[in-house]
């Protein structure tokens, strides 16, 4: 019986029984109640029961009842369903549920029979989601925070995705503007032998590029200089952004688009340009104004601390112009919701990108999302020996592995402050967490490849032998996965899922050293062994889709 499976049955009897107590009350109001009301919770305490419901004190009031009356008659209708073994009230009106051996066992086959499948749901069903994150200018490698935001938002992508919506996830190249000229100056002054220029990017990697540039185009410095800048520039962004896409890919994070800010000052046929034609759809909204030559938005309307500049006197956009077409291209590709991701530094773009959507005409409390993420450290890191001043990811993939860095950086909330040892990350000791989660995985394949050898197959499933109290621990976990990546869905929140796997690898090691899989010496195989592998190899399916929707592998050797 799966928490859905209960749910639908308490569901089914609390209705009626709600009714009934409503009339008898004189209470004229009806009930109104749908399955997702009957809220089941796993007990911290196991002798508590596999399933808690405090649906009877949620009702009380509404019918005129005591809650432990109510209570009391939901769990004597609960005696009559099919899997139930008891019920019993708890303290104010809670209802404590536990199921039959069979009942609770026969998830194992389920979640074997659905394989990847299982723990996918629809809780996000209709949901048509852009989500963008990292986005780096173009002019440098990623470092250490870049590193943070791959993590996370490929995993609430994965995660999304997983609970139905459809997603786009998304990389924003800050191609255009002064930084993508001081780019070209820097190449170039590496390339004539010269200085950084002022305000130019320092690091051994702009040498190494404008000697990549220099291969690719032998008369760069023969070419006039604005010529010879403009190379430099298109060649060394060609050369950084396959860099920075080499990067995420070692790091097991593909984005589903590649959005070029260029594309929003390019003109189209009509001489415009998405940028031109974002401040026209503004202004149609009626919170675009102008004021001593220069084009405003009202944002203030909307919660903004002042009204923005969105084409200055001298002609020229701010970045808030892009920003605005950026925002409006979204949503004409078809989005209905915005996620971004952004960094530490850009708590003020909270606010103002919340008012963009208002003003826009959107809905701020619905169609945009803003997700801010902390900063992260690595205890004993060296400065990039090529950036100079950034940690870079290469660098922490060298070291760390891709593995370690995800499992850990999706581990802990985006907006907790973050202190990796990278000396722990790298052990194989149950003080590693993700080494910890993987080892569990990589048993359960050992114990399959064990029982193959000893003849213990899945030819039987008997799960009502499923009665030691360790493996009704680990069923009850079992049977939360499919709830946690939901709610990780709806929360943003990768670092459940990560924390739910370590409960259940720490349940299976325990089932491990107490219920045996393959017989001990002469011993015959029985149906009990072969039942028990079906909760084994149960174990390994939900590690392994767990595992994935972090990005991390699973292997099955260790």
């Amino acid at each position: 019986m799966t928490p859905e499976d209960l749910a639908k049955a308490l569901f089914d009897i609390v209705l009626p029984i709600a009714d009934r107590r409503r009339q008898a009350a004189g209470i004229e109001e009806e009930v109104t109640l749908s399955p997702a009301d009957v809220v089941l919770e796993r007990p911290k305490n196991r002798d508590h029961g596999d399933w808690a419901c405090n649906i009877a004190m949620k009702l009380a009031k509404r019918v005129g009842s005591n809650p432990r009356e109510l209570a009391q008659e939901l769990v004597e209708a609960l005696a009559g369903i099919d899997g139930v073994a008891s019920a019993e009230v708890a303290g104010p009106g809670f209802i404590n549920i536990r199921l039959d051996a069979a009942a609770a066992g026969a998830l194992a086959k389920t979640i074997v029979d659905a394989g990847a499948e299982f723990g996918r749901n629809e809780s996000q069903a209709g949901a048509s989601i852009n989500l963008e994150f990292v986005s780096a200018n173009p002019t440098g490698p990623l470092h250490i925070g870049h590193t943070r935001w791959a993590a996370l938002g490929d995993s609430i992508a994965r995660i999304l995705k997983a609970s139905g919506a459809t997603v786009a996830s998304e990389y924003y190249i800050n191609d255009a503007g002064n930084q993508m000229d001081t780019f070209a100056a820097s190449i170039l002054a590496a390339a004539k032998g010269e200085p950084t220029p002022e305000g130019g990017y320092p690091g051994a990697y702009i040498a190494e590029l404008a000697a990549q540039v220099l291969t690719e185009v032998p008369d760069l410095l023969e070419r006039p200089d604005a010529e010879a800048s403009d190379i430099a520039r298109e060649h060394a962004y060609a050369l950084q952004l396959a860099e920075i896409k080499a990067s995420l890919a070692r790091f097991n994070v593909d984005f589903d688009v590649w959005f070029s800010e260029r594309t929003l000052h390019a003109a189209g046929e009509d001489g415009t340009s998405l940028i031109d034609q974002a401040i026209d759809r503004l202004r149609e909204q009626g919170h675009v104004y102008d004021d001593e030559g220069a084009v405003w938005v009202r944002t203030t309307d909307f919660g903004d601390d002042k009204d923005r500049v969105i084409r200055r006197g001298n002609g020229v956009f701010t970045y808030f112009a892009a920003d605005a077409a950026y925002y409006l291209n979204k949503g004409d590709r078809g989005f209905q919701h915005k996620i971004y991701l952004l960094g530490a530094d850009h708590h003020g773009y909270v606010h103002r990108l919340r008012a963009l959507a208002g003003a826009a005409g959107d809905d701020p409390n619905r169609d945009i999302e803003v997700l801010i993420g902390q900063l992260v450290s690595v205890n004993g890191a060296r400065l990039s020996k090529r950036a100079g001043n950034i940690i870079e990811m290469n660098d922490l993939l060298e070291w760390i592995g891709a593995d370690a860095l995800r499992y850990s950086l999706a581990r802990y909330p985006a907006d907790s402050p973050l202190a990796l040892d990278p000396e722990q990350l790298r052990s194989r000791t149950n003080d590693n967490p993700v080494f910890y989660v993987q080892y569990a995985h990589a048993r359960t394949s050992s114990v399959g490849r064990n029982a193959a050898a000893s003849g213990v197959d899945r030819s039987a499933f008997a799960p009502e032998m499923l009665e030691h109290e360790t493996e009704s621990a680990l069923l009850g976990a079992l049977q939360e996965f499919p709830r946690i990546v939901a709610q990780s869905a709806e929360l943003r929140e990768p670092h459940r899922i990560a924390r739910h796997l370590e409960e259940i690898a720490s349940l299976y090691h325990r089932w491990y050293d107490n219920c045996r899989v393959v017989p001990m010496g002469e011993e015959p195989v029985t149906d009990l062994h072969r039942t028990r592998l079906w909760l084994n190899d149960a174990t390994g399916v939900v590690i392994r889709n767990g595992l994935d929707l972090l990005g991390v592998s699973a292997p099955e050797r260790m």
